[in-house]
C-alpha cells in the first residue's frame, strides 16, 4: 500500500496495490497490520455505501462532532468523484484550508480523513458509488455541516458550469465564518 501525506497534517492518500490478470484484479482496500506498520491506527466500526445518480451531486461538507467524531477512509467503487477534506480544528495552523483528490474506480486511490476535518465530494460521472469506513457509529445528534461553497474556504469543485445538486440540509448549512467548530487542535 502506498501512503502519501497531503498539506493537511493527518490527511493522507492511500493507494492499495492491485494484482491483476485476464480476469480482472484483487486489492486489499484496508489491512490493519499494513496500516499500523505505516503509523496509522484506526479502529473502523462502520462501512457506508452511497450512490449519486447525477454528475455534479455535492454531498457535504459534513462532520460528526465529539463524543462521536469520525475518521473516514473514502474510496470510489464505481465512477469518479472529487473528494475534499477541510481542517476545522480551532487553533490549527491550517484551519479552514482544504485538500482535494480525484478518486475513481480506475485509480483505486483512497482519502483518509481524521476526525476534526470536514468531508465532502462532488461526482464527476453518473451513477458514482462512494464507499467509506468510519471510526465511530453514526450519531444523528452529533451530525453537522458547513456550506460547500463557503467563500472563506474557497474550494475549487471543478463544476465547470454544472449546477450543483444539493440536499436541503447541505443547502441550508452555515458558511465557515458562522460556524463554531467543536474540534480543537492538539498539535
Amino acid at each position: 500500500m502506498q501512503v502519501e501525506d497531503t498539506k493537511l497534517e493527518g490527511v493522507r492518500i492511500l493507494t492499495p496495490r492491485r494484482f491483476g490478470d485476464s480476469r480482472g484484479f484483487f486489492s486489499e482496500s484496508w489491512n490493519r497490520k499494513a496500516m499500523e506498520a505505516a503509523g496509522l491506527h484506526f479502529d473502523f466500526v462502520q462501512d457506508n455505501h452511497s450512490l449519486s445518480a447525477k454528475v455534479g451531486t455535492v454531498r457535504g461538507l459534513h462532520f460528526q462532532a465529539p463524543p462521536h467524531a469520525q475518521a473516514k477512509l473514502v474510496r470510489c467503487g464505481r465512477g469518479r468523484l472529487f473528494d475534499v477534506a477541510v481542517d476545522i480544528r480551532k487553533g490549527s495552523p491550517t484551519y479552514g484550508q482544504w485538500v482535494g483528490e480525484e478518486l475513481s474506480f480506475e485509480n483505486g486511490r483512497q482519502l483518509l480523513i481524521p476526525a476534526g476535518f470536514l468531508h465532502g465530494f462532488v461526482t464527476r460521472e453518473p451513477d458514482t458509488e462512494i464507499i467509506y469506513k468510519c471510526s465511530d457509529f453514526y450519531a444523528p445528534e452529533c451530525d453537522g455541516a458547513v456550506r460547500f461553497d463557503s467563500p472563506e474556504i474557497g474550494i475549487d469543485w471543478g463544476l465547470d458550469g454544472v449546477e450543483p445538486l444539493l440536499s436541503d440540509k447541505d443547502a441550508a448549512a452555515p458558511v465557515l465564518s458562522d460556524f463554531d467548530s467543536p474540534f480543537v487542535y492538539e498539535g
